[in-house]
């Protein structure tokens, strides 16, 4: 499920945990029970490499008061970042975004680097 910008509006940045210059993808994944605003979050599986950071009179969830609607960016053991020949050396998971593209209140996007060469 891609991400919608209305639902990421009140992010003020990313925080990146480590250093993806080098990779060609990351899972980026709408968290919709975050209990804070600003401090770290975790992903659904694998290992977080970057959260948003929402301002701080950002609203909490209309279905979930007190709940809050956050990206985080992760990867697997089986990603291409860690393992170049593995499955994913010439496609991308369904939640694959090039980080380059990762931007506060901006969705991230599915690049050729992302995908591992031309989008289908």
């Amino acid at each position: 499920m891609s991400v919608k910008p209305e639902e990421i509006e009140h992010e003020d940045r990313i925080v990146w945990t480590e250093d993806v210059s080098s990779f060609d993808y990351v899972r980026e994944t709408l968290v919709r029970t975050a209990r804070n605003r600003r401090r770290p979050i975790s992903p659904p599986a694998g290992r977080r490499v970057g959260y948003t950071v929402l301002r701080e009179d950002a609203p909490s969830n209309h279905n979930a008061p007190g709940m809050f609607s956050r990206r985080v960016f992760w990867v697997k053991d089986h990603d291409r970042s860690e393992h170049p020949k593995g499955v994913y050396s010439a496609i991308a998971p369904s939640e694959a975004v090039d980080p380059r593209t990762v931007a506060p209140r901006t969705p991230g996007e599915l690049t050729e680097r992302a995908w591992g060469g031309k989008l289908p």
